[in-house]
């Protein structure tokens, strides 16, 4: 039985520099901490804070397009596994009148799908014992100063050095 865990809140890593996505589950019990891209955290940013990343042409993302076209609809968002820092994260679509189908998607687009879609993250429990768990009773990555800190790194972002960050 997958947990059902929220995108929480995002915060910069502060040892790593790098952006992290905070799952926690609904009791506030359990928290998945998520490393994403430099790259991929302005997209991320911007949906999490209710924007397109894409502007505001009325147009839709090539995701969203292809599943109305095809009139299929986001059943679900899975993190599975992880193996060497590595999630297997997947989408699960379902085609109207079909049978569902497994999309395996990059863990930075499946976040970015959770907000979009407004759908939980379904975690392996497996999943939680393999993975850092986040002391979060100090509230220390909801705080202001993470927020601020995190924007300020999207501020100072290079884009020549998009590509030079492990994922």
């Amino acid at each position: 039985m997958y947990i059902e865990m929220k995108v929480y809140g995002f915060a910069l890593d502060p040892i790593a520099q790098m952006p992290v996505v905070i799952l926690k589950d609904a009791d506030g019990e359990q928290t998945v901490p998520v490393w994403i891209g430099a790259a991929e955290s302005i997209s991320f940013a911007a949906e999490f804070i209710g924007r397109e990343a894409a502007g505001r042409n009325g147009r839709k993302d090539v995701f969203t397009a292809l599943l109305e076209r095809l009139q299929m609809t986001v059943a679900g968002i899975y993190l599975e596994s992880v193996q060497d820092g590595v999630f297997t994260t997947s989408v699960r679509v379902q085609p109207a009148g079909g049978d569902e189908l497994r999309l395996e998607v990059h863990v930075s687009e499946a976040m970015l799908l959770s907000l979009k879609y407004r759908k939980p993250v379904l975690v392996n429990p497996d999943l939680l014992s393999q993975v850092s768990q986040l002391d979060m009773s100090e509230d220390s990555f909801a705080d202001e100063n993470n927020a601020r800190r995190f924007v300020d790194f999207l501020d100072q972002l290079d884009p020549s050095s998009m590509n030079k960050y492990p994922m």
